[in-house]
């Protein structure tokens, strides 16, 4: 539970790779040859081998994270170090590393980290090694008489598969402030990022950085969100008359669940298959956004409706909408906020069947005279999902309609998946569109 931005009216994005890699070799004196990345763009070390030490073995934790003036010139001068990933910036281990003559860096994740490895613009020759890789070459160093050592840089590769794979550094849910939202919402592209760069500072961002680029590879959140919102500016230039909450549910309901092996994505940090608390709805496809069939509207007074149901008082809403609210006398429930996805919460002291009620309006954006028909799909033991009516009609007349989703849990044989939740979908297709929407089942502990 690492998401934050969690109100409803904000579209949280999540950051997942793309099919570029910028590919480098740490290759060891034994012959094997460990998989990594870099951006380092400066002198090869051609093939030459350099002894390996690893300052993490006197167990100082400041060297083995080759801190500011943790190194000794007299030990690294003329060698490769390993430096572990956390605690300083990776481009700036790099420089504690050339300022005490280390003639090249490898950068190990550790297990918070996992083999998620980000490409940065290091000013000596360094590669980025994900956990396991990490511990091979901890594991060579202490097992060898005379560790050695070289770096070979294999440059930009294109076609990389699988991708999109969710980014090991970005936020996971569930909403830890109101879990009946599921966030964060959609994942984009957010990994080794061509970026425009400020030639004020050097690619690597330090003050010593001399180099000048007009561009950058970036990597972060703050890359996965920009495509979003450069999605939702020309999907409003397409579509004047759309709210956000229509943009966003087009984003949505029309996201990618699967990579470009056609298998679901992955998460970088564990290798495992990632989740909605990972990816939300899935991964931006703005193509299908354009023409999403049908949207899941919100306006001003059901998010009102929803601080309400939250217990947020009349002062406190007013400071938000600059003018007195008005509560419904029955107090809304805040999983009817007419959202693009279902999060059904039951308790844990509950005992055999429970069941959760939402309901939700859609609004055809598509062909005036259509009729969709609802699709559930869900593989966890013991929960059913009832949609009623499973069919709706639209006309010239009739532009929405709304529709009952009922959760049945069978909490004596509901088995939670490591991540503490079931999950499946709800769709709605016209034989054109599918209108996708993420269901998650989840007990929690009453308040």
């Amino acid at each position: 539970m690492s998401v934050t931005n969690l109100a409803p009216w904000l579209t949280t994005v999540g950051a997942g790779t793309i099919d570029r890699d910028f590919p480098a070799e740490v290759v060891l004196g034994d012959g094997r040859r460990l998989s990594g990345v870099s951006l380092y763009s400066g002198a090869p070390l051609k093939g030459q081998m350099y002894e390996l030490i690893y300052p993490g073995k006197s167990g100082v934790l400041v060297d083995s994270l080759c801190m500011e003036n943790s190194l000794d010139p007299n030990v690294v001068k003329g060698k490769i170090v390993v430096c572990d990933r956390g605690s300083s910036p990776r481009v700036a281990k790099g420089m504690v590393v050339k300022k005490a003559g280390g003639v090249g860096m490898i950068l190990a994740n550790g297990v918070s980290n996992g083999e998620g490895l980000v490409g940065d613009a290091h000013l000596l020759p360094t590669c980025a090694l994900g956990a396991d890789e990490g511990d091979v070459i901890k594991a060579y160093i202490s097992s060898s008489e005379n560790p050695t050592a070289t770096i070979d840089f294999k440059g930009t590769v294109l076609g990389i598969k699988p991708a999109p794979v969710l980014a090991s550094f970005s936020a996971r849910g569930p909403n830890g402030l109101n879990p009946e939202i599921l966030k964060p919402d959609l994942i984009a592209p957010g990994v080794n990022i061509l970026a425009a760069w400020t030639d004020a500072v050097g690619p690597s961002g330090l003050d010593s950085d001399m180099r000048k680029s007009e561009f950058n590879i970036m990597s972060g959140t703050s890359m996965a969100c920009p495509h979003v919102s450069g999605a939702a500016a020309l999907l409003k230039s397409a579509h004047p008359n759309w709210s956000p909450a229509a943009i966003r549910s087009a984003m949505l309901t029309t996201a990618t669940l699967v990579d470009n092996k056609n298998q679901s994505m992955m998460d970088q940090a564990t290798g495992k298959d990632s989740t909605p608390y990972d990816f939300g709805a899935g991964h931006l496809n703005l193509g299908l956004a354009m023409d999403p069939g049908l949207v899941y509207d919100i306006t001003d007074n059901d998010y009102v409706n929803f601080l309400c149901g939250i217990g947020y008082g009349p002062k406190l809403i007013q400071v938000i909408t600059r003018s007195p609210p008005n509560c419904p006398a029955r107090k809304p429930l805040p999983e009817n906020l007419n959202y693009p996805s279902f999060v059904a919460l039951f308790p844990v002291s509950s005992r055999g069947l429970s069941r959760k009620t939402f309901i939700r309006t859609v609004t055809n954006v598509g062909a005036a005279n259509s009729v969709y028909r609802v699709r559930v799909e869900s593989q966890a033991k013991g929960v059913r999902v009832r949609v009623r009516p499973s069919q709706l009609v639209f006309s010239e007349a009739v532009k929405k309609r709304s529709f009952v989703v009922t959760v049945t849990a069978d909490t004596r044989n509901l088995v939670m998946g490591q991540s503490g939740a079931v999950f499946g979908s709800l769709s709605w297709t016209d034989g054109k569109h599918v209108v996708r929407s993420p269901i998650v089942v989840t007990q929690i502990e009453a308040l």
